[in-house]
């Protein structure tokens, strides 16, 4: 067998490139129709332009990662990605999420304070007054309490639903990297209050429907079967509670949809219906998670507030009087308040900062809006709007080019 001449030809593999083991050499350009030569790839040496195809040493498409100009990338997110995302968004938008959220929970705060203070201070007074009282004057006293802690219960309920659909707001800007203060936030959601008002009685009215529901079943089922009825119950209360859970997931995103998308209460609704369609589960889970979250972590906070009323009567005060005791009661009443309105609006902004990130996580998965937002970025448009509103997104068509990796699908 002869020897090979190094400078004959070495046999070519199909479509004219190198054989086994014959890899083009440093700076040669490549044979035609062949991959690029190794140091001849696009951009080689520099970093990846999202939108451009990429190859590696080899030939072969190279991933490139989606921009991250602001909490997130631009793309479906992960769980992790919606946890970190809105953690920064409340660290970059501190007074625009936590003042709408102590805005939201002063009401309970502030009742709970009252009724705390009043208790302690009248206590002695109103006993006095309950052992020589007539049973209709602690019937109307007990209405009046009860219609008060109902009209601040509404009240707190649509505020807290115009101040949810509102720091939708930050968190939308946060994605582009555009800083939101609180009355810049106020200021681009104020023309959807009064919508989110009205999705609050939507709302409302369905919780009590919710409510109901169950009470009728059961009045039902013990007026027609008596105590027979008791097996029926067992298993249909909890499948009436799935029920009514599984409506309340589908029906979560609604207040970013009035805010981004500007719909209509009952159109913000179906949308919301629409969104989640596939992602139930999805959806479950992250809400299940966020709420074990925030209900841990604010029982451990208030741990050292529920033990001042002993480490005060017992150590400060041992043989306090009355009055000293009712001072104690009314300041540990009010700190309590004060901590728990605190940690609720921690935690309130956390969950409405997760409701906002899923509901921008569906429309990527769905309508493409990651590359709405990118070109929006690109062409600087809208600088101290909100990132998606007024933007016509259509589902994403096929990749233009194949094995071009890396390059926006085709939206027309």
């Amino acid at each position: 067998m002869s020897e090979q001449d190094p400078g004959a030809e070495r046999p070519q593999g199909p479509g004219g490139q190198p054989g086994w083991g014959q890899q083009p050499q440093w700076g040669q350009p490549p044979a035609p129709g062949g991959p690029p030569a190794w140091g001849q790839q696009p951009g080689w040496g520099t970093p990846p332009a999202w939108g451009q195809p990429q190859y590696s040493p080899y030939g072969q498409p190279r991933y490139v990662a989606p921009p991250k100009p602001g909490i997130i990338p631009l793309r479906p997110l992960m769980f992790g990605e919606i946890l970190d995302g809105s953690f920064q968004t409340i660290r970059r938008n501190a007074k625009a999420m936590l003042g709408g959220s102590l805005i939201a929970q002063s009401f309970a705060a502030i009742l709970a304070a009252v009724i705390t203070a009043v208790t302690a201070t009248s206590m002695v007074s109103i006993e006095a007054w309950a052992e020589s009282a007539t049973p209709a004057d602690l019937a109307s006293v007990g209405l009046g309490f009860l219609a008060a802690v109902l009209l601040v219960t509404v009240l707190t309920l649509f505020i807290s639903a115009v101040l949810q659909g509102a720091m939708v707001v930050p968190v939308a800007r946060s994605i582009l990297n555009r800083p939101t203060g609180f009355r810049q936030m106020w200021l681009l959601s104020r023309s959807r209050a009064w919508t989110l008002v009205r999705l609050a009685v939507l709302m409302m009215l369905a919780g009590l429907l919710a409510l109901l529901l169950p009470a009728a079943i059961v009045v039902t089922v013990f007026a027609t079967m008596e105590r027979a009825g008791i097996p029926v119950l067992i298993p249909l209360l909890p499948a009436v509670m799935a029920l009514l859970l599984w409506i309340y997931i589908k029906l979560t995103v609604a207040p970013a949809a009035v805010v981004i998308e500007e719909l209509g209460a009952l159109a913000a609704l179906r949308r919301s219906w629409s969104l989640t369609g596939a992602n139930w589960w999805r959806i479950f889970g992250i809400t299940l998670v966020v709420g074990i979250m925030v209900g841990v972590i604010g029982q451990v906070v208030m741990i050292p507030v529920s033990l001042l009323p002993t480490f005060l009567s017992g150590f400060l005060s041992p043989h306090a009087g009355s009055e000293q005791e009712i001072t104690v009661a009314v300041a540990v009443g009010v700190a309590t308040a004060v901590v728990g309105a605190l940690v609720g609006a921690v935690g309130y902004a956390f969950q409405t900062s997760v409701m906002a990130l899923m509901y921008m996580d569906l429309r990527m998965r769905k309508d493409g809006l990651d590359i709405a937002l990118l070109r929006q970025l690109e062409s600087g448009a809208d600088p101290d709007g909100i990132p998606g509103r007024g933007i016509a997104v259509t589902r994403p068509g096929p990749v233009s080019g194949p094995g071009q990796a890396g390059v926006w699908p085709d939206v027309r």
